[in-house]
């Protein structure tokens, strides 16, 4: 039986971006050995798109509430890399990961199946 998701994200600075997925979001974790620190994370949904390009996939952080969120991030320092954008499933941004990378961002405006 499938009884989680497991997500990896690949960094340029891992170290860094660990400390930020613990330290600025507030996840908290288990040390998997040797370094490696797997963070729980809130409850999760999957969503299948079409695409005509190259298969490809997208990992986006969840909230009911962006503006608030946003708030909070900036009063930690948190560069917002994109304005928010409404989508017809939601209200879409992202943020900066100290990699450098970003990671979206988006307050569902559809009914979320983490719910069921």
């Amino acid at each position: 039986m499938i009884n989680g998701a497991h997500v990896i994200l690949y960094s340029l600075d891992a170290e860094a971006d660990r400390a930020f997925i613990r330290d600025v979001l507030a996840f908290p974790g288990v040390d998997a050995g040797g370094g490696w620190v797997i963070f729980e994370l809130p409850p999760a949904e999957i969503a299948v798109h079409p695409t005509e390009g190259a298969p490809q996939h997208e990992f986006c952080l969840m909230c009911d509430d962006l503006d608030a969120q946003l708030g909070e991030l900036r009063a930690r320092g948190v560069e917002i890399t994109r304005p928010v954008s409404e989508q017809r499933w939601g209200r879409l941004t992202a943020v900066r990961l100290p990699s450098g990378a970003e990671l979206p961002l988006y307050e569902p405006r559809h009914p979320a199946a983490h719910s069921l």
